[in-house]
């Protein structure tokens, strides 16, 4: 009989693109050497300020240190790394390996643009003409044909190594809801069978010319449909409240949560985060944090991407005063996106795992574990529900 202690409300934040060192497999990403959290803190040169992670264990849970987060003698978090075992390394398959359903299949990519006949389609139904249609950094699309696009209505079409499509518009020249309805469109020509892929982003910006141009937080992502229930689906079935806080519910298309907060930034979601903490509730709140990812991480700019860990640690000190003692904090991410790396892609990196209670009597390391599922799971067993078939529980570990 198990009679460890169960917890009335779990805390799950991910730290998008906060990768902890390049995975056993990530030689066959091209993505040897990426370490997001060591090459940010090698970029302060020691004058990383995260205190709070730190004492969390953040360091704790690596081979080496991050330059300026010693290691805890004594951390308050049970500490460690999940290792990803879906196909991909993108948001959606590290979410919903998480709630225990990897993406075993890789998806569709497109390293030449997408195939002329799915550009058509679009074409079509929008009436309006596809420009670029190849892989292309975000930032460096709407530099380059975002004046174009203003001028003549076009839609600009790019994707990048990851299993994705974006369209980006100017909001002054195509309305959100318009541009969110073409990309509905489009996600109906990717579900498969030829050609199923992982999500179809809607890139709105903003700005009068392409030296001041800006993404906007209307930014919403299409994914597929998960093919099966996951823990938050198990959870809703059971009666538990879940909670969505940024793109979160995105990447489950919906499913299964039955309040969601939407994100202007990662300062706006924890302020969603504090809103939540202040219900009485018992089930699962799902954070999803991404300025570190689309802000940082693909602009490969690691002093911005510092700086936003800085602003999130400071939050984190007012999350860990407001727990209660039936409450617990699983702190993770959901891929890397190394800013000190080549390219402009995801990189491949085990992520961190951080978790914590006021009700916890010790401390420790949870080693490191064999997939993200590992968090699903632990949250299934902590609301007795049956286990799927991925991922362990470590909640028995948590004293």
């Amino acid at each position: 009989m198990r009679n460890y202690k169960k917890y009335q409300r779990i805390f799950g934040i991910v730290l998008d693109s906060v990768g902890t060192g390049a995975a056993i497999d990530a030689d066959k990403f091209n993505d040897t050497g990426a370490d997001t959290l060591g090459h940010v803190g090698a970029a302060y040169k020691g004058n990383l300020s995260l205190p709070n992670l730190g004492r969390l264990g953040l360091s704790n849970l690596r081979k080496e240190a991050i330059q300026g987060i010693a290691n805890a003698p004594y951390p308050l978090a049970y500490y460690g790394k999940m290792i990803e075992i879906s196909a991909g390394k993108d948001s959606m398959d590290g979410h919903w390996e998480m709630m225990g359903l990897p993406v075993f299949k890789p998806l569709s990519t497109f390293p030449q643009g997408f195939p002329q006949a799915i550009i058509d389609q679009i074409a079509e139904f929008s009436g309006r003409k596809v420009i670029v249609n190849q892989p292309y950094s975000g930032t460096n699309v709407i530099h380059d044909y975002g004046e174009q696009q203003m001028d003549t209505g076009e839609l600009i079409v790019y994707t990048s190594g990851d299993s994705v499509m974006q369209i980006a518009a100017h909001e002054d020249v195509i309305p959100v809801e318009e541009l969110c309805k073409i990309c509905r469109f489009a996600r109906t020509l990717l579900n498969g069978p030829d050609y199923q892929v992982g999500r179809v982003i809607a890139r709105p910006y903003i700005g009068p010319d392409k030296d001041h141009f800006i993404r906007t937080a209307n930014r919403r992502d299409f994914t597929l449909e998960p093919p099966s229930p996951t823990v938050i689906d198990q959870l809703h079935q059971a009666g538990y409240t879940t909670i969505a806080i940024g793109k979160t519910n995105d990447i489950f298309s919906g499913h299964g949560f039955i309040q969601t907060y939407h994100n202007e930034s990662n300062m706006d979601g924890m302020n969603h985060v504090d809103e939540v903490m202040k219900q009485n509730f018992t089930g699962f709140c799902f954070t999803n944090l991404v300025d570190f990812d689309t802000l940082y991480g693909h602009r490969r700019d690691p002093q911005g991407f510092g700086q936003a860990l800085m602003d999130f640690d400071r939050r984190l000190g007012k999350v860990l005063h407001n727990l209660k003692s039936n409450d617990l904090l699983i702190i993770t991410a959901d891929h890397g996106n190394d800013p000190g790396f080549r390219g402009t892609d995801h990189t491949r990196e085990n992520v961190p795992l951080l978790v914590y209670s006021p009700s916890m009597q010790k401390s420790g390391p949870l080693g490191t574990r064999p997939t993200f599922a590992d968090f699903g799971a632990t949250v299934l067993d902590n609301f007795n529900l049956a286990r799927g078939e991925y991922g362990t529980s470590f909640l028995e570990q948590l004293v």
